[in-house]
């Protein structure tokens, strides 16, 4: 079974941790008053190329070029036109992108290349900047600094007027990884000074290093327990849900390390949660929530914490604009963004059922529980399943081939998701009935 995520983040934090002492030293810079607005918006975006080169070599223009066409399309149409356009533009670039990794991946049977890997998952955060701006200008969010070139407006006047714009897009301490920062919060903070003293930023980034280091520590004796053990090509019957469960945890410790690097390279730059909210009242959304996805007994509260940013930002782009089946059509999209892989389908749709089937459990247990022993053995259940649930759901969506897919759905973990379907039919019957 090929992990590709394991694959290619471990690189991915060496290059976010190269890029720390230029985060301080933007962030002591704004404390200087000779370094201008323009020129922290020039920093940011220079940063940005130079470390789009570093980490994807050539593959940097993927990156580069879709955010120079975004900045264009911005700063041209109107409010009305703009979402529209650069969602086309930006998801069918992502797309075509996504299908050469299809390509390498099904088709040539080889392994894709570590730095193509880091320009997809810089081009998808790109579409989350992109589209998260032409909302903004859309529901008005955003005053539009330009609109095309009119009257005696020179082209170079107009390229400065849509700096902002470029920065955002580019800025490196989000082009690799990183909680979604809103285009408000991103221009009060570079407009803004400093945040942050020196002790305070010193204690918070030792705090986020030790995280980082008992995670990893972690990783190292789980990893030991996985590869010790039988793993789903060879594991029988119960055993398959121990292999499961542990090898999802390493996936999740993974994801916690490098979420909590990425918050300390925009906490060292300055746009960390200490820098407050922005005039519209957008605070910062960190994406690792540990303690309440490893206790929470409810699938739904695990979603909305799960990457805690992304979730937030396809809510707000597709579950709150969805006429029909908006939680379906969030789940559906996820899988596209992400790349459209079999396991992903798979996974996310499932994912999309269990959700479902959570609120309508959940609102039953509520009404029919009422003695606290009862309440305390259906939440230690509850979570036991939630867990299960959500491992076997991760395995299905970091898996690559059909085949190693075919193992995990053969298994007995598929008992825990039918248990849930099961539920939800049943459940949906009765609501059904009542109304």
């Amino acid at each position: 079974m090929d992990w590709l995520q394991l694959f290619f983040l471990p690189p991915v934090s060496l290059y976010q941790g190269a890029a720390f002492p230029f985060a301080l030293l933007f962030n002591y810079l704004c404390t200087v008053d000779s370094f201008s607005t323009p020129a922290r918006y020039l920093f940011l975006l220079a940063g940005g190329g130079a470390l789009a080169w570093a980490a994807m070599g050539s593959f940097a223009a993927l990156v580069l070029i879709p955010a120079l066409c975004a900045g264009v399309l911005i700063s041209s149409l109107g409010p009305r036109d703009v979402h529209r356009w650069a969602f086309f533009f930006q998801m069918s670039w992502q797309t075509l992108c996504h299908l050469g990794l299809h390509y390498t991946e099904y088709y040539l049977q080889e392994r894709p290349s570590m730095r193509f890997c880091i320009t997809l998952s810089s081009l998808m955060l790109l579409t989350q900047r992109v589209t998260s701006l032409s909302l903004d200008l859309c529901e008005g969010k955003v005053k539009a600094e330009a609109r095309g070139i009119r009257g005696r407006s020179s082209v170079l006047e107009h390229l400065w007027k849509t700096l902002p714009y470029f920065s955002y897009l580019l800025f490196f301490p989000a082009l690799l990884g990183g909680s979604l920062c809103s285009f408000q919060r991103f221009q009060a903070r570079v407009q803004g000074s400093s945040s942050l003293g020196p002790r305070r930023s010193v204690w918070a980034l030792t705090r986020m290093g030790l995280q980082i280091l008992g995670l990893e520590c972690l990783k190292v004796v789980l990893r030991k327990v996985v590869g010790a053990g039988a793993g789903l090509t060879d594991c029988r019957q119960l055993q398959c849900i121990r292999v499961m469960w542990s090898t999802a945890e390493l996936f999740k410790l993974t994801y916690y390390s490098c979420w909590i690097l990425d918050d300390a390279l925009l906490h060292a730059a300055g746009f960390g949660p200490e820098f407050g909210q922005s005039p519209a009242g957008e605070g910062y959304v960190p994406d690792a929530d540990i303690w309440t996805l490893e206790t929470t007994h409810r699938i739904s509260l695990f979603t909305r914490k799960w990457n805690q940013s992304t979730a937030g930002w396809l809510r707000r782009l597709i579950f709150q604009h969805g006429r029909a089946w908006p939680l379906l059509q969030t789940f559906a999209f996820s899988a596209w963004w992400h790349g459209l892989h079999p396991g992903q389908v798979f996974g996310f749709l499932c994912w999309a059922l269990m959700v479902e089937a959570d609120y309508l459990i959940h609102t039953f247990a509520n009404l029919s529980i009422r003695s606290w022993p009862m309440q305390l053995l259906y939440r230690t259940v509850t979570w036991a399943h939630t867990q299960l649930i959500m491992a076997y759901i991760m395995l299905a969506v970091e898996v690559r081939s059909l085949s190693s897919l075919w193992l995990l759905c053969n298994s007995y973990n598929s008992v825990f998701p039918m248990v849930y379907c099961v539920l939800l039919f049943l459940l949906a019957k009765r609501k059904h009935k009542l109304t």
